[in-house]
């Protein structure tokens, strides 16, 4: 009975556990991009390609280093071979022949060998491509926490904006009921129509629609938010930023006034990069066309016995050394080597038009996101005017409504408008925030590195 009260304790205390909520994890932008940039599976993924180059660097290298191998063989003969040999040669008589073994029962042998690469034209070339297959791998890391960076902005700003807007609708759902309630009084007292009371509800309903919708994309940017961060998407998250205040911080005009060489853009950096492993790809066809030298060393010993003795101190064994080189002259191979050698020209060549294409591209996309930016200022700008002009314009069709001045359908006319307002300038604050991160990303050279 004391066991089986124990297992149940057991239980109870494992379900509380489970229970118990998660603790709240509270982020401001910085802390959100910081932890994105060290969590972030992507983020990860392309750290563990530049351990993979690291070591791919030294494999290259070691090619060309002392190699070491060595090897035991043993051999026991359960039934030995029989060679034939003529008679005369063990006392017989002529034209016979006598089987005879030949060794003894068991062997065993040992060999440790030293190979030395000494020239190779192929070993030289893939020296020299290490460090462009480790940039290759870093540059990829630098534009993949540029996009991890990107991403946790969006997706921080769009739970900003997420939280505004089910703030803001619950603000109008709170005025329009109390609108509704005050004309339900006024229709029941007989000075107003019923379809003033109608109308009323139809925006109400309206406004209890989209608040669902909007708390249900909540918990979705939420969750959109966490897989930005590279933390499990029901972790509990807590923002200390403000979209508004965000919105504010991202206004620079000094950006719009920088640039930067084309060449330090990472998307350039990227194709410059690929356009070099091509370059060294023809230089690795071409010096397969060289001979190769290589060197070796080895040093042997070999026991024989008819009985398993090789750890006695009796057993003799008997040593051997071979040292020589081994010289590879490529003189003819039917067309095949130029024919690749072109093949890695020709794909040398489409390399840097496609490094030209990039420059050419970059350079578009950085005076495209300029003008996005642009227009992001105007029109967060332009969304403020347009609400403060909205919210003038509702409070007056709601005192004219209530005065007799003004009908429920203006009244509703001036509510959309402003509801439309509103989202537009959460939109507009949410827009300046990207575009700045898009041109931060073009423009970006914090990274640049050619280590």
């Amino acid at each position: 009975m004391k066991y089986l009260s124990s297992i149940i304790f057991g239980f109870l205390w494992m379900g509380l556990s489970a229970q118990t909520p998660q603790e709240t994890l509270s982020l401001s932008l910085e802390e959100a991009i910081a932890l994105g940039l060290e969590n972030n599976y992507s983020s990860i993924r392309s750290e563990k390609e530049v351990e993979k180059a690291l070591k791919q660097k030294w494999e290259i290298i070691s090619q060309g280093l002392p190699q070491i191998t060595g090897d035991v063989d043993y051999q026991n003969f359960l039934k030995q071979p029989v060679t034939i040999i003529p008679g005369e040669i063990a006392g017989g008589e002529p034209g016979t022949f006598v089987p005879v073994r030949f060794g003894t029962k068991q062997n065993l042998n040992g060999t440790a060998t030293w190979n030395q690469l000494i020239f190779d034209g192929s070993y030289i070339v893939g020296v020299q491509s290490a460090r462009t297959l480790l940039q290759i791998s870093k540059n990829a890391k630098v534009k993949t926490d540029l996009e991890v960076r990107k991403a946790v902005i969006n997706a921080y700003g769009n739970v900003l904006m997420a939280e505004e807007s089910v703030a803001i609708l619950q603000n109008n759902l709170e005025n329009v009921e109390k609108n509704l309630s005050d004309t339900q009084k006024i229709y029941e007292n007989g000075l107003a129509e019923e379809e003033d009371v109608e109308q009323l509800k139809i925006t109400r309903l309206g406004i209890e629609n989209n608040l669902n919708r909007s708390v249900r994309m909540l918990d979705i940017a939420y969750q959109v938010l966490n897989m930005a961060l590279g933390i499990p998407v029901e972790k509990p998250v807590t923002l200390t930023e403000d979209l508004d205040n965000l919105a504010v911080q991202f206004i620079d005009l000094q950006v719009l006034e920088k640039s930067i060489p084309v060449e330090e853009n990472i998307d350039v950096r990227i194709a410059a990069n690929t356009a070099e492993a091509a370059n060294i790809y023809v230089r690795l066809e071409k010096a397969k066309a060289l001979p190769t030298l290589n060197g070796f060393l080895n040093y042997g010993v070999a026991g024989y016995s008819d009985d398993f003795t090789f750890f006695d101190e009796e057993q003799e064994y008997f040593g051997q050394s071979i040292l020589g080189l081994s010289l590879n002259i490529p003189i003819f191979s039917s067309g095949m080597r130029s024919s690749r050698t072109k093949q890695k020209e020709l794909e040398y060549e489409q390399a840097m038009l496609d490094l030209e294409e990039t420059k050419n591209q970059v350079r578009l996309e950085i005076e495209s996101a300029k003008s996005n930016y642009r227009y992001s200022l105007e029109n967060y700008q332009a969304q403020q005017e347009n609400l403060q002009l909205a919210e003038r314009i509702e409070n007056k069709n709601q005192i004219k409504f209530f005065e007799g001045l003004a009908s429920s359908f203006e009244l509703s006319e001036a509510q959309r408008q402003l509801y439309a307002a509103q989202q537009s300038l959460l939109e507009a604050m949410l827009e300046v925030i990207n575009a700045k991160v898009e041109l931060e990303n073009i423009l970006d050279t914090t990274h640049y590195s050619e280590d």
